[in-house]
């Protein structure tokens, strides 16, 4: 609450210095901080030659001199914290984020990154360098896209499988980066990507072409998020991706850039490409779509991208020229990511930027560590706890061992598209904080040698899974079950896997912490273990929450945003994107974990569900003498909708429920929560009939 009346009382200097400029005059309309960053993004572009227009289309734009326009790059990262650009906080993956069902707590997390982005930048443009890579105040994060089948390696980096979840989460994020919507400036600019059908596989993402995909699907499901984003948070950035949708390359797709995105949902922001996508389009290696790069950056322009990461539009003013593309074309890209530059002030002073006066202490402050702590404690999953092994009792740890490859391991917390942290709680560090007789043993493939040096101990933290050196974008990976950043199998590393089994047939009690940042397959573990934490990859304080986890200072309440499948066996062909079959909403079979399932130390309760004025209510007891946290999730299904979804989420509330009480929860469910796909318009719209709505394992019947 600190940090946030803090920038509030920035906000309101800056709009008391802006009274100011109001006396100024200036030589041009554009410099003017007192008119419209459109009307001043109009009157700048007017004022440029062809070759200044093509050259601001491209992600690191030049310097106009005689106009006093700045550098800008458009290339920062800020996934889960201001990345690659030196020290900063380093929060947990944005996979253990969604596990939090949080959105309140995504968006406090956000409000920091751009803090720390803006204190970045701020030292950069001190320094001359704010239009280096990763230097400035575009950002390319959330990534909305559907984790629709574990074997994605970027699937760390989105909010789960599920639409509406997605949807929530990334709004969150982009109010965060953007900063308060009433502000006179912006204080990011976020970016919704990978625009659209886009979720692997990693190693033809440069030729893959995702066609025939059902109107049903695109809407419903790969959309849905994104539409969200650009309606309801008016995200400034919309990223297009490498693959083809219907025979196009995304980048060069009218109906995606022009009839969807903009024409139907009004879309009024810049549209940036992948890096190298425009390449993409005539290289011989990937789309072959194009017959030139003269021909493809005229399909890309034209079709309403308006920045290229990478070479191509080099020659756009070029094309200009030859007459291959009119100028107004470029015209009105140029607006567009003007107008975009004027509302996060990159033309304007301290005097009149409240975001440019955050003091360089603001990074990686006891606020932000703090934040980062929590997603951590908030994002760990209980999946198995036989016979309540856990919580250890912090009394009785006497020979007590920690092994496994991920042990030790700092930078495995740290995720992808991530920054530095000033310090690094590892996993054997958090576990001896609390238990310093602790003994961590090196890890070793050799089951002999493990089971050797494992000898005196009763219970051992096994500390696996995988790591970000093996999944993640278009990696180049050579170990089995792995291939290019995406997984060919999606069980455990086999070594690891008889490590545990042998400790468990030699009589030690087995916890595995596992980390991943998508859905493991762990049958044998239910029979080689006695508890099961999914852990993600924790970000700086990661190995703090999973020591507190395990000796029970902290309750767990984390919900898997995936489902967690048996194996390959039950997943359809990767390269099928129609969704029968994938995620939770279609998935038929019997899964190991459910999407939403996560264990308590505490044992919830719930009662019958009511629906009246637009609220469910329901009673929701904790039957334990531990304090706990339940998050009530809610979905529904359309009676008689046989093609549609076996559910889907459209609500969700974390409720603390006291020992030996009972809560009445209350959940909005609006007109919008049952928005429904209808086959006679083909569009998602607010249906009538009688819908199930089930919360708890409970269910009631709604008709509207």
């Amino acid at each position: 609450m600190k940090k946030n009346t803090s920038l509030l009382c920035l906000i309101g200097a800056g709009l008391l210095a802006s009274a100011s400029v109001f006396a100024k005059t200036y030589r041009y309309p554009y410099q003017n901080p007192n008119l419209s960053p459109h009307e001043r993004a109009v009157d700048l572009c007017h004022r440029l030659t062809v070759d200044d227009k093509a050259k601001l289309m491209r992600r690191h734009p030049h310097i106009i001199e005689r106009l006093g326009v700045p550098s800008f790059q458009w290339w920062s990262e800020a996934l889960h914290g201001y990345a690659r650009n030196g020290t900063a906080t380093v929060y947990p993956i944005t996979m253990a984020m969604a596990s939090t069902f949080d959105s309140t707590l995504v968006e406090r997390i956000f409000s920091t990154v751009s803090d720390e982005g803006r204190v970045k930048n701020n030292q950069a443009r001190r320094l001359g360098t704010q239009g280096w890579m990763y230097h400035g105040l575009s950002v390319w994060t959330p990534n909305i896209n559907i984790f629709r089948d574990p074997r994605w390696g970027r699937g760390q980096e989105t909010y789960g499988e599920d639409p509406y979840l997605t949807a929530v989460m990334g709004k969150s994020v982009v109010r965060g980066l953007q900063g308060p919507a009433d502000a006179r400036y912006q204080k990011l600019l976020a970016c919704a990507k990978h625009f659209a059908v886009h979720s692997g596989p990693e190693w033809n993402r440069h030729s893959f072409n995702a066609e025939n995909i059902k109107l049903r699907d695109l809407y419903e499901t790969y959309l849905y998020a994104f539409r969200a984003l650009v309606k309801e948070t008016k995200v400034a950035q919309v990223m297009c991706a490498y693959n083809r949708f219907e025979g196009k390359p995304c980048c060069g797709s009218d109906r995606l850039l022009q009839h969807i995105l903009r024409d139907e949902w009004g879309y009024q922001g810049v549209v940036v490409t992948d890096c190298g996508a425009i390449n993409d389009f005539w290289d011989e290696k990937a789309h072959r779509y194009s017959k030139s790069k003269d021909e493809a950056i005229v399909q890309a322009a034209t079709a309403g991208t308006d920045v290229e990461c990478g070479e191509s539009f080099e020659n756009l003013a070029k094309a200009v020229r030859d007459g291959n593309i009119k100028e107004e074309v470029l015209d009105k890209s140029v607006v567009r990511l003007l107008e975009a530059r004027f509302r996060v002030g990159d033309f304007d002073t301290p005097d009149e930027v409240p975001w440019m006066r955050i003091p360089d202490d603001s990074l990686c402050t006891p606020y932000h560590k703090a934040l980062a702590l929590e997603a951590a404690r908030k994002g760990i999953v209980l999946l198995r706890n036989e016979k309540n092994i856990l919580p250890l009792s912090e009394q009785t740890t006497e020979g007590l061992c920690i092994m496994g490859p991920n042990a030790a391991d700092s930078t495995m917390m740290w995720g992808n598209y991530n920054g530095t942290p000033e310090h690094t709680i590892t996993i054997s560090e958090g576990i001896r904080s609390i238990c310093p007789s602790a003994r961590l043993i090196p890890w070793e493939k050799d089951v002999q040698k493990q089971l050797d040096a494992a000898r005196d101990a009763k219970t051992v933290i096994f500390c696996g899974g995988i790591s970000p050196k093996l999944e993640g974008e278009e990696m180049d990976v050579d170990e089995p079950g792995f291939k290019k950043g995406d997984r060919t199998m999606i069980e455990m590393p086999q070594a690891q896997r008889d490590v545990m089994a042998a400790l468990h047939k030699a009589g030690k009690r087995v916890i595995l912490a596992n980390c991943s940042g998508s859905a493991i397959g762990l049958v044998p573990e239910q029979q080689s273990t006695d508890a099961i934490l999914q852990v993600w990859y924790g970000g700086e304080a990661g190995g703090q929450a999973v020591a507190e986890v395990i000796f029970g200072r902290v309750n767990p309440s984390g919900k898997l945003p995936v489902t967690f499948y048996k194996n390959v066996d039950q997943l359809p062909d990767y390269e099928n994107y129609d969704m029968e079959g994938h995620t939770y909403r279609f998935f038929r079979g019997e899964p190991l974990y459910p999407f939403g399932y996560g264990l308590s130390y505490s044992k919830f309760v719930y009662g019958k569900p009511r629906f009246a004025n637009g609220t469910l209510s329901l009673p929701l007891s904790n039957k334990s003498e531990r304090d706990g946290t339940e998050t009530v999730l809610v979905y529904i299904k359309k009676v008689g909708d046989a093609e549609g979804p076996v559910r889907t989420l459209r609500a969700f509330k974390r409720v603390d429920v006291p020992a030996g009480t009972t809560q009445t929860v209350s959940i909005p469910l609006p007109d919008s929560a049952f928005e429904w796909w209808d086959p006679k318009s083909n569009a998602m719209r607010i249906m009538p009939g009688q819908f199930v709505v089930e919360v708890g394992g409970k269910q009631l019947k709604i008709t509207r």
